[in-house]
């Protein structure tokens, strides 16, 4: 039987509304082969169980998926501030530009704050694809001078300002009691396959086979701002949400999944590799993802390609990974290539886990219509729409982080 959400992609495209998804692909659930999961709670009666469950599940998904990050002594971290803290967003918000330096790599945070905060705040943690710059039009905000993508000589410009300010909810942020906190995963480790000799890589041997990518590298970045924001006196380093969006969606499970210390998990359209599950073979597959970004993931993911059944997991077991911090997935109608309808039952099999751990789960067993988010120790909504993040998103992630946070 055809999903709605697969009869819906088909009524746009009569409309010509959905483009730019890659053909040669599977788009029908008549067509998803027949698959089997394992049990994330097999073995599991009690809490008191779940935690060497947890450790070998964790050293699947690492040696065969996201790769093995090195250890790293915070002693090393340096923080450099040389910037102002300035008002912004009318009185209402504070902005400052701490500078990081890990593993041999200067690394620039932009955090937002409420002004009139006396109490450290909770905070939204972030990559952004382009540069801080683009995050919000403010003229201080500094130019990144790494390599980004899509633009002449990989360079960014000043005509960069705010472009993707639609995607950072800023003033909603701000209003509700949170700080923003973002950084552009480029000064970590730069979003283009070379061998691993730029940004955070260079600074260590080349990855072996079960070692990390550069997803991985992400993930120990936000890990790098966390050990700086214990530091930090104006946040709240106890109720820190990772988010991410598409391949950063990718890498804020995989942060959340890694370190404990984030309270709160957010996955916005992260599809394969991220919250989408391998084995339905749905939009984009463990083949193309990985010969499309073969830098993303370790080298032993790359004997999936086109078996994604002898995969020993999927990413129902990253999700449960996650638990029993609250986790947030949010999907899109026309982003089919991301496989919606994965997405959800990722976070419908991890749901025994989160059950066992906490008596809380996803809300519904059955996928949600169209802006009908559910929120229990597990969220999910299906968004209307493309292959992005909206306001509409942000507004159900500051509902969520509210219930949980607050």
């Amino acid at each position: 039987m055809i999903s709605k959400v697969t009869l819906l992609f088909l009524f746009f495209s009569t409309l010509g509304i959905v483009t730019g998804i890659p053909k040669g692909f599977n788009y029908e659930e008549s067509e998803v082969p027949n698959y089997s999961l394992i049990n994330p709670i097999e073995g599991v009666s009690k809490k008191e169980d779940w935690p060497k469950r947890r450790q070998f599940l964790y050293e699947l998904v690492e040696s065969n998926m996201f790769g093995k990050a090195p250890e790293f002594d915070r002693k090393s971290l340096k923080v450099t501030i040389d910037t102002q803290d300035i008002s912004i967003l009318n009185g209402k918000g504070i902005m400052s530009q701490p500078v990081l330096t890990f593993a041999n790599k200067e690394v620039r945070l932009l955090i937002f704050r409420p002004k009139l905060s006396t109490v450290p705040v909770p905070a939204f943690l972030g990559y952004n694809f382009n540069g801080n710059h683009t995050v919000h039009s403010e003229e201080s905000i500094k130019i990144t001078e790494e390599w980004v993508p899509r633009k002449k000589d990989n360079k960014a410009s000043e005509g960069d300002r705010g472009t993707s300010s639609s995607r950072w909810d800023v003033s909603s942020i701000i209003e509700s009691g949170y700080a923003l906190i973002t950084v552009y995963c480029g000064e970590v480790d730069p979003d283009f396959h070379d061998e691993f000799k730029n940004g955070i890589h260079a600074n260590y041997p080349k990855p072996k086979p079960h070692e990390w990518g550069t997803i991985s590298g992400w993930a120990w970045g936000l890990s790098r701002v966390m050990d700086y924001l214990e530091e930090e006196k104006f946040i709240d380093e106890s109720r820190v949400s990772v988010i991410g969006h598409s391949r950063l969606g990718k890498t804020s499970l995989w942060a959340g999944a890694s370190d404990p210390r984030f309270a709160l998990v957010i996955s916005n359209n992260s599809g394969c590799g991220g919250a989408a599950l391998s084995k339905r073979k749905f939009g984009e597959t463990v083949k193309r993802i990985n010969t499309s970004f073969p830098h993303w993931f370790c080298n032993n993911f790359k004997q999936y390609n086109d078996k994604e059944e002898n995969l020993p997991f999927d990413q129902h077991i990253l999700m449960s990974l996650i638990a029993p911090r609250p986790l947030y997935v949010a999907s899109a109608s026309k982003d089919l290539w991301a496989d919606p309808l994965g997405e959800f039952l990722s976070v419908k099999y991890a749901d025994p886990v989160y059950r066992i751990l906490t008596g809380e789960g996803l809300p519904s067993k059955k996928m949600p219509g169209t802006n009908k988010p559910i929120q229990g120790r597990i969220g999910y909504h299906l968004r209307e729409g493309k292959h992005d993040i909206t306001n509409y998103d942000w507004q159900n992630y500051i509902k969520f982080a509210n219930k949980h946070l607050k």
